[in-house]
């Protein structure tokens, strides 16, 4: 499950608001902390962070659209500043893979793994193979953005 966060690094947060609205929000820098964390670098997230102070709960699904397989996280997140000594301790892993991206981190969410789960569409139940998904939806993308 690791490797499926290094290897997509794109999550999709849903959050819920204290008065139960739901929010889901795409969140680009995802990075493991260690065995039972994962955080993302907050940029142009307010809805997500206001939702979060709020109500901690969260699920991140990470997929590969081209094999149709991820995972789907969930836990309680916090926020952590740019100005605070944590948020320090963490920058250093976040500059070595996004550099100067990270100037415009306003701070990190970070989110105690409660639970974990694969995902995998209904695709394979049906019989088809991973060669097979592969093969019709890099056709598909390489036709919708060129070679």
């Amino acid at each position: 499950m690791k490797q499926v966060i290094a290897d997509q690094r794109l999550g999709f947060v849903a959050t819920v608001s204290g008065n139960g609205a739901p929010n889901v929000s795409p969140k680009g820098t995802f990075l493991v902390l260690d065995d039972s964390h994962i955080m993302f670098g907050e940029m142009r997230s307010p809805n997500t962070v206001r939702n979060i102070g709020e109500n901690p709960a969260v699920e991140v699904n990470f997929v590969d659209p081209i094999v149709r397989k991820g995972i789907r996280v969930s836990g309680d997140a916090r926020y952590v500043e740019r100005a605070s000594a944590e948020f320090a301790q963490h920058l250093p892993a976040f500059q070595e893979v996004w550099g100067d991206l990270c100037e415009r981190f306003r701070g990190v969410v970070i989110i105690a793994v409660a639970k974990a789960a694969p995902l995998i569409t209904p695709a394979y139940d049906a019989g088809a193979t991973e060669e097979e998904l592969k093969a019709q939806w890099l056709g598909h993308f390489t036709a919708l953005h060129g070679s």
